[in-house]
């Protein structure tokens, strides 16, 4: 394990150790909360009904187990490379780049989804204006965002993720007292309790219509492991990870399930649909239309925040990669403010395919991106459950010693997470939806992973 952990020491060569602990706080807690929020909900209440709730219950307990992984991965040794290097450490190389690829596999298409949403979001002001134009305008703000320097990502992401709490802490608050009080909220629709079971029961559509919207609802939850991806640049890092992990698992949980538990109180589900933010759903019933347009303008940063971190987690990813022969060499390029410039850009013409998408199938994108990103989502969980498995392991052979921040109820919880992901991806290919083609996918992203891992390592013994 030494020649892996030398190999991350000289990866994070070069990264500025710009990061504090309110940034890394927020950009923990705002690049997960995002699009599969405050869009995907919306669809998937009117696919599912009421018992989304669970589903977001025990999609969270899942979530919760893979940070704690990371969080005992990360205080055993904080690297820019994150779930990379572990895989290389613990599995051995191929992993690491089969790890990386998924992963950057796994952004370039929740890009893909995010440049979707921005489009959605903004038709509601510009309707006139093609859903491809608006998602190119989105794609160029966010590369020069990424392009100047970390410290000012890791200060605009920190503004976002607050704009983005306030505005689910304000719903909480909103919607609380509609159901408390049991507003009027027109149509002949009254918020309340009773909107759980009113209108069809708790399962409408039947149990197997609520297991098929798990994938969209990990695909809510991902990007809870970018925290991992800023060791690198984060100052004091064995101090500050633990306690933004601990902060994020909490607080998502409280934020997704309450804000999901409300949004079936105050309106039934069949309020809801895909062709607009459940919170505008809400807020626009309350009968003061700015406060639709304030609300569609929250979740337009939560769209704009999540891909922008996206930016930021890829372009580390594909460095750690480049520097081991394994991505193009420019991908390894570090700008003079200290900002993979290579890897940024290679991922931001990647996220272009999103514009392309607009343009040729504007209502199938975002659930077709949704659909690949949840497989890229389901792999980098299960790498970190993984290698912290492999983590104790070795630990208990002597071979290193384990960090005191760990992964609770190991290693029977990270079994039973990872087949509880083997169960969500088997199930997904059972679905009459675009998630079968995209589990179809599988055999063909791993004979291009298994090409890709010869041809690289037939490069190294020519070199």
């Amino acid at each position: 394990m030494e020649p892996a952990r030398a190999t991350a020491a000289a990866e994070d060569e070069g990264y500025a150790k710009s990061l504090g602990n309110r940034q890394v706080q927020m950009i923990a807690l705002g690049g997960a909360i995002g699009v599969g929020l405050f869009l995907g909900a919306g669809g998937t209440l009117s696919q599912s009904g009421p018992a989304l709730v669970l589903v977001y219950a025990v999609c969270g307990i899942a979530a919760f187990f893979v940070m704690r992984a990371l969080g005992e991965l990360v205080t055993h040794r904080p690297v820019a490379a994150s779930f990379v290097a572990y895989a290389r450490e613990f599995v051995g190389p191929w992993a690491g780049f089969a790890s990386g690829w998924l992963y950057w596999a796994s952004w370039a298409m929740t890009g893909i989804a995010e440049i979707t949403a921005v489009a959605i979001y903004l038709n509601r002001w510009l309707p006139e204006v093609p859903q491809w134009v608006t998602a190119l305008v989105a794609l160029a703000f966010l590369l020069v965002v990424n392009l100047v320097s970390v410290k000012l990502f890791g200060e605009l992401e920190f503004w976002f993720a607050i704009i983005k709490v306030l505005a689910i802490l304000i719903f909480l608050a909103v919607g609380a007292a509609l159901v408390i009080n049991g507003a009027d909220m027109g149509g002949g629709m009254t918020a309340g309790v009773a909107n759980l079971t009113g209108h069809g029961g708790l399962f409408p559509f039947g149990l197997g219509a609520v297991l098929l919207t798990m994938q969209s609802v990990i695909f809510a939850y991902s990007a809870i492991e970018l925290v991992g991806i800023t060791a690198g640049e984060t100052a004091s890092p064995a101090t500050v990870l633990p306690r933004a992990i601990n902060g994020v698992v909490w607080r998502i949980s409280v934020f997704y399930v309450g804000s999901v538990l409300l949004l079936v109180m105050v309106l039934p589900w069949t309020a809801y649909s895909g062709a607009e933010s459940p919170f505008v759903t809400v807020f626009s019933r309350l009968g003061v239309p700015i406060i639709g347009d304030v609300m569609n303008a929250v979740v337009l940063t939560a769209a704009l925040s999540s891909c922008n971190s996206g930016l930021y987690s890829t372009g580390r990813i594909l460095r750690s990669l480049a520097q081991q022969g394994e991505a193009p060499r420019f991908t390894a390029r570090l700008s003079g403010t200290q900002v993979p410039v290579g890897g940024i850009l290679f991922t931001g013409a990647t996220f272009g395919i999103g514009v392309l998408l607009n343009y040729l199938v504007p209502q199938q994108a975002f659930d077709l991106a949704v659909a690949i990103a949840s497989l890229g989502v389901i792999s980098t969980w299960g790498t970190l459950l993984w290698c912290q498995l492999r983590l104790r392991r070795a630990a208990l052979r002597g071979e290193v010693r384990r960090p005191l921040y760990r992964m609770p109820g190991a290693p029977y919880s990270g079994w039973i997470t990872l087949a509880f992901l083997g169960f969500l991806l088997g199930f997904m290919a059972f679905s009459d939806g675009v998630e079968r083609y995209a589990v179809y996918s599988i055999p063909v992203v791993a004979l291009a992973l298994w090409l890709g891992w010869r041809v690289v390592r037939r490069r190294a013994r020519l070199t």
